[in-house]
């Protein structure tokens, strides 16, 4: 897998869970039935593509960079998180940036089949539905835990 196109679906194990990753949002939520611009969870491998797309107030940078299987909501509304499963992690540096989402329909338990009929590429041999991350949202002073 060299070459890399970000309007495809890709299959992938995910730090978390089998998932859906690409950097087309409208695609990844039509095959899910969500609604077009449903917004959708954004994962990076490293800080500095983090830094390019939210700002960390300050008061929670080292929080951002210890924090494991989370998700971050930054204060610019945008769910971010680092995956530090260098695996996931090897993958995602080439594309930058990708949405991740569940590999399933919208509301609906993970199955293997229907998730492989639906994507351009699968990227892993082996899925498997792991515990979903946490998720906290930032303001500039205050941290609230969502999930």
């Amino acid at each position: 897998m060299d070459a890399v196109d970000k309007n495809l679906i890709y299959l992938a194990q995910t730090d978390t869970t089998a998932g859906f990753c690409s950097q087309n949002l409208k695609k990844l939520n039509a095959i899910k039935n969500r609604p077009e611009n449903q917004p959708c969870l954004i994962t990076v491998a490293k800080f500095g593509e983090l830094k390019k797309l939210a700002r960390v107030p300050k008061k929670y940078k080292n929080l951002v960079r210890k924090s494991q299987k989370t998700t971050i909501l930054y204060p610019n509304l945008k769910a971010i998180r680092v995956v530090k499963d260098e695996k996931h992690a090897k993958f995602l540096v080439k594309f930058g940036w990708m949405y991740s989402t569940s590999a399933n329909l919208h509301g609906q338990k993970f199955n293997l089949e229907f998730a492989k009929n639906v994507v351009d590429v699968i990227a892993d041999s082996e899925f498997s539905e792991k515990q979903a991350s946490r998720i906290f949202k930032l303001s500039k002073n205050k941290i609230k835990k969502i999930r």
